[in-house]
This record gives structure tokens, sequence and C-alpha cells, in this order.
């Protein structure tokens, strides 16, 4: 049995008038982060964690906004679905992930539960390995001041059989 982890991390910035998706569901804000797919900072973190834990490099090699395959506005959750798939093909299965996102405004407590339950049924997984924390940064840089938003994702994998 071999298990290995990967790191992801993604960063937008936040638009007035944008829609707000962090893992399919839509958040209720002013603004919302500007991107080729839906901007979804989390999920393009996990992405990128799964990615990086197999050795398959990143989002950007496997789902690059020029390909007709990854037309603009496609849902982040779809890119997490072909992930997955990539995974499975070369015999892993998603032990967890832990991932944190950093944003002033609107608050996301409300919403985790919903995130977390989202991630764990495209991945197969159970919704208690998936962790998802939030922080402010106490108005510190450019996700303090409201302009952007980031997130970072740490996945674990095993070629293990259930």
């Amino acid at each position: 049995m071999t298990t290995r982890f990967g790191i992801g991390y993604d960063a937008h910035k936040l638009i007035t008038g944008e829609s707000f998706y962090l893992a399919g569901i839509e958040i209720l804000a002013e603004k919302g982060p500007k991107g080729h797919s839906d901007g979804d900072v989390l999920t393009h973190a996990i992405i990128d964690a799964l990615l990086g834990s197999i050795g398959l490099g990143d989002i950007g090699i496997h789902f690059p906004e020029s390909s007709p395959n990854v037309p603009e506005g496609i849902p982040s959750l779809e890119l997490l679905n072909r992930t997955l798939s990539l995974l499975v093909r070369d015999g892993w299965r998603v032990v967890n992930i832990d991932a944190t996102i950093a944003l002033q405004a609107p608050k996301l407590q409300s919403y985790i539960e919903q995130i977390r339950l989202a991630i764990a049924n495209i991945l197969e997984i159970t919704a208690i390995q998936v962790n998802i924390k939030c922080t402010t940064e106490d108005g510190l840089g450019y996700t303090g001041s409201g302009d952007g938003i980031f997130a970072i994702a740490i996945a674990a994998v095993t070629d293990e059989k259930c």
C-alpha cells in the first residue's frame, strides 16, 4: 500500500457582480471571483492537490483555458470529476482533503457543511474525509482588503483497495 500527498493553491480577484461558487454551492455576496471557469478557488486548489499527489502536474496542464473541452464558465465540479477519473484510471482513491479558504467577506461558516458534502459526493468519499476551514486574515493583504480570495488544499490518496 502506498499513500501519497499533494498540495494545491488558487487565488482570484473579486469583482462586483460576479457569481460566487465554492464546490458548486452558490455563495450570496456582492463580489465574486473572476475566472475562466466559475472561479471556484477551493475546487481548483483541491484539483491541484489531487493531481500533485500522483505526479500529474496541475490544473493548467489538464484543463487549459485554450482547450475546447474547457469552455468559459465550466463548473469547477466538472473539472474535479474529470480529475477523479484520472486518479481512478491510475489505481488511486482519495483518503482525505483538508483545505483553508481566506476571504474577508462574506462569512462562509453557514455554507461549510454543504461544501463538504458536495466535495465528498464528487470524490466518492464521506463528508468526514473533507475538512474545510475559513479565515479572514484580519484585514491584511488582498484578501483582507476584500479584493481577492485564495484557497489552499492538501490531499491524501492511496492505492489500497477499499
